[in-house]
């Protein structure tokens, strides 16, 4: 396990976002060319050089925290001029262990390392000169293999922590109901608790407009062929929900191992069945007021891109389009980050802006994007 360790900055370590040459610039345009929009959409860059750049959350002034898995680091970037390109990244906090998960509540920023929750108190005011980290909670599983962790604040004011399943395909869950589940606990890491089990492994949630249900993607499991079986966009709008893992898949596929124990009727099917291997990440409601109408309260939903495919697939933003919660339709809004079977780019999480535009990260361009519209 590694030691968290906070940094106390100096000057230099406060670092501007567009020292790039001519030549990065030519290729990172060239790039940003290549993706796929509507008519009428529009894609930039919000923050360029930010490497490993996962979950993402906004503070109640304007701070973007970013979150690494591949990385020991999280960083926080502003926009000063409030012109759409973040101009400042600070390292405010690093020696953590996968720092995949980040949400922003009553002025303190929390942190998931593995099994580890953090909190840094009164985080805006101090992002060159970090607060002394408070511990939260202590007890999650350390197991690697889908340990890191999305996080994020629910309207009841408690944060759901998911712990993935420590491997393909087990049981692990029947001896530890911590697994495969997403868990909640208070903002001061009381109240320990499972709010809905049978999830291989979600990175990303978040709570319906109106109803204030929690919707979440879920990886479907792996080594079943290219197309088998499809990831999932599942709503969950009570406790003690059970979505079938690791006995039943997208609510019809029985486990090869598992699957004669318990019949696929006896758990909740997916809302929609996404793409197979498509790494459905972080998703989000639409609720501004940017871009036409008709995306009012449908799910964008970022699809990091197969590994595990003859044929790549996913690398991707995908909206599923809902009436009240059921699907109507599963389409594509941005692809090109994939090209030729080779990827350039992979999308991690979405997060909405107050002026309506959709921020998009990236943690193998390194990136952060903005998504407008003009209708031009």
């Amino acid at each position: 396990m590694k030691r968290l360790a906070i940094i106390t900055f100096t000057i230099p370590l406060l670092l501007t976002l567009s020292c790039r040459n001519n030549a990065q610039n030519k290729e990172a345009n060239e790039k940003l060319a290549s993706i796929k929009l509507p008519p009428g959409f529009h894609i930039s860059y919000f923050a360029q050089d930010v490497e490993n750049a996962r979950s993402i959350t906004m503070g109640a002034k304007g701070t973007l925290f970013v979150g690494t898995r591949e990385l020991d680091k999280v960083y926080a970037l502003t926009d000063s001029d409030h012109d759409g390109i973040a101009d400042k990244k600070y390292i405010i906090a690093s020696g953590m262990n996968t720092p995949n998960g980040v949400a922003f509540h009553n002025g303190s920023l929390y942190i998931a390392e593995i099994s580890k929750i953090w909190r840094l108190d009164d985080i805006e005011d101090h992002l060159a000169n970090p607060p002394k980290p408070v511990l939260v909670y202590d007890g999650y599983p350390a197991d690697e293999h889908h340990g890191w962790k999305y996080i994020a604040f629910g309207p009841d004011g408690k944060l759901y922590i998911p712990v993935g399943a420590p491997c393909n395909i087990c049981d692990d869950n029947e001896h530890d109901p911590r697994y495969a589940s997403i868990t909640r606990i208070n903002p001061d890491g009381t109240g320990f608790e499972v709010f809905a089990k049978g999830i291989r492994n979600t990175v990303g949630f978040t709570w319906q407009p109106g109803t204030n249900d929690l919707w979440f993607t879920d990886n479907g499991r792996d080594l079943l062929g290219d197309d088998l079986p499809p990831d999932e966009l599942n709503h969950a709008p009570h406790k003690d929900m059970n979505f079938g893992y690791p006995y039943c898949h997208a609510g019809y596929i029985k486990d090869p191992k598992y699957g004669d124990r318990y019949s696929c009727d006896e758990f909740t099917p997916p809302v929609a069945r996404l793409g197979p291997h498509v790494a459905a990440l972080g998703m989000k409601f639409y609720t501004g007021n940017m871009f036409p109408a008709e995306y009012k309260n449908q799910v964008f939903i970022a699809e990091h891109g197969s590994w595990n495919r003859s044929t790549a697939i996913g690398y991707r933003i995908t909206l599923v389009r809902l009436a009240g919660d059921t699907a109507k339709s599963y389409e594509v809004f941005a692809e090109g980050w994939l090209k030729d079977g080779s990827a350039w780019g992979r999308p991690v999480d979405i997060l909405q802006l107050n002026d309506g535009s959709l921020l998009v990260s990236d943690d193998k361009n390194n990136a952060i994007y903005r998504i407008t519209y003009t209708g031009e």
